[in-house]
């Protein structure tokens, strides 16, 4: 199929397309060529959405909440009937996998099924009063909702924002990335056809800052959800307390991987090297700073290595692609600048390293003897870069893992069940995965500690960050 070239604004139940507003160009990652041009929301559509979606909550919060879920429920239908059509606009703007992509959609369904029976399952409390006296602890949900989402899984985090915000009760004006505008759109136009109505859920692309600006300082909104860098969730916590609104953060982060030597070496080397690389490492849990007990560490070092080499890169649409381009023309030179950095202080490149001849494409990267002084072991790469330092005991292992501000996730292999459950109790991170990088489920909180942000979505944890919780004392 070929890329729509259709892309809009979705506010107050209507598709707005340029009419003279400022556009931004939508690239493939693949090649570099400009797909379309996609219309930038003015102040004018951001009052008209912000005054909508006051009117949808109104309305929406009344809603029963059985009627709601079977609304969110076709939601899910149209997202999987429509699937295939969805992955390869995601494929084809934002450059991983079909097989990926797919995946991603297929999990955006997944969403919307779970918060539609959850929302059914949020009970506020009776307290024990004398007779004749009432005391009740209600869940109401916290009004119109500013959802931003980032460009390294757009539909999936725009869908976890909506799915819980829209069965909790709550409207909601959704801000996806401008990189990957027809996937979300055709994930809204999923919302529109399943029944929500129009000034409940809206849709606006926009200069970023311009918009989080707008939407948040308006009194209308009630709730901020971003999902994004640090720097960028510092400045809307900012303007967030400005207003005093509720906030969830779901910030970046630096996971590290703890291979110690009594794991299933050969099951580590493969899951690590098979992760590693998904989404081109555009991914805030992706695993990245590999600590590796010293007994083991060549083994896994040079079984790691052996596998990254096989991986193939290339357009993701291309069936044989294991990983697409980055997303953005910043991307390689960002990588580029912090493995240049890690070799000029000693780490050595194993594979990998280079750029692609067109498109955003950076080869899977496998760095060595890391020194803590290399500028990767401190900030983040968001790209395909691996770092392999060794370790000797459980505490050296623990200190560096925890070592920088951030806390989003961490992983370790081991067979010891007792140390399993010691790592898992020392590690600080809002996620931990043992034996495995499987740790985001609709049913299951997602979210992190210190500078990674804090609240969670996913699970009764993320349905309950937009409610409110309010005490009746009845005498």
């Amino acid at each position: 199929m070929s890329y729509t070239t259709d892309l809009g604004l979705y506010i107050d139940g209507s598709w707005r397309t340029g009419e003279g507003r400022d556009c931004h160009n939508v690239i493939n990652p693949a090649t570099g060529e400009t797909l379309a041009a996609l219309p930038l929301a003015t102040a004018v559509d951001l009052d008209e959405a912000l005054a909508a979606t006051a009117q949808g909550f109104a309305h929406w919060r009344t809603v029963d909440v059985n009627a709601r879920a079977a609304i969110l429920r076709k939601v899910a239908d149209h997202i999987r009937e429509r699937a295939e059509v969805i992955a390869v606009l995601l494929t084809t703007e934002q450059g991983k996998p079909l097989a990926e992509a797919r995946t991603e959609v297929l999990s955006c369904a997944a969403q919307f099924d779970y918060f539609a029976e959850e929302a059914k399952r949020s009970y506020g409390r009776v307290l024990v009063r004398p007779t004749g006296q009432r005391a009740l602890v209600l869940k109401q949900p916290v009004g119109p909702v500013a959802a931003f989402s980032p460009w390294n899984f757009p539909v999936n985090l725009m869908c976890k924002k909506m799915a819980a915000a829209l069965a909790a009760g709550c409207s909601i004006i959704a801000k996806p990335p401008e990189e990957t505008p027809a996937s979300t759109s055709a994930i809204m136009q999923c919302v529109i056809d399943g029944g929500v109505p129009g000034n409940v859920a809206q849709l606006v692309y926009g200069v970023p800052d311009m918009v989080s600006r707008h939407l948040i300082a308006s009194p209308i909104i009630r709730k901020v959800s971003f999902t994004g860098s640090v720097p960028v969730g510092k400045h809307l916590l900012k303007l967030a307390a400005e207003r005093v609104k509720r906030t969830t953060m779901e910030l970046g982060g630096h996971a590290p991987v703890l291979i110690f030597d009594d794991c299933d070496l050969e099951k580590a080397i493969t899951l690590s090297a098979t992760t590693k690389f998904r989404n081109a490492g555009q991914v805030c849990i992706s695993p990245t700073r590999f600590y590796v007990q010293e007994s083991v560490y060549d083994r896994f070092v040079a079984g790691f290595a052996e596998l990254t080499k096989k991986v193939q890169v290339g357009n993701g649409l291309d069936a044989s692609t294991v990983m697409g381009p980055l997303a953005n023309e910043r991307r390689p030179s960002a990588i580029a600048a912090l493995v240049d950095d890690a070799t000029s202080k000693g780490a050595k490149l194993l594979t990998g390293g280079s750029r692609g001849d067109q498109g955003f494409f950076f080869a899977p990267t496998v760095l060595s003897d890391v020194p803590m002084s290399a500028k990767v072991m401190d900030d983040e790469p968001f790209g395909p870069v691996a770092l392999m330092r060794p370790f000797k005991t459980f505490d050296e292992a623990v200190a560096q893992a925890n070592r920088l501000p951030f806390g989003l996730a961490a992983y370790a292999f081991t067979e010891n069940a007792r140390q399993a459950n010691l790592v898992a109790d020392a590690l600080d991170t809002g996620m931990v995965g043992l034996n495995s990088f499987v740790i985001s489920m609709p049913d299951a909180p997602f979210g992190g500690v210190k500078e990674s942000g804090f609240g969670s979505e996913g699970g009764p944890e993320g349905l309950d960050s937009y409610y409110v919780t309010k005490a009746v004392h009845q005498y």
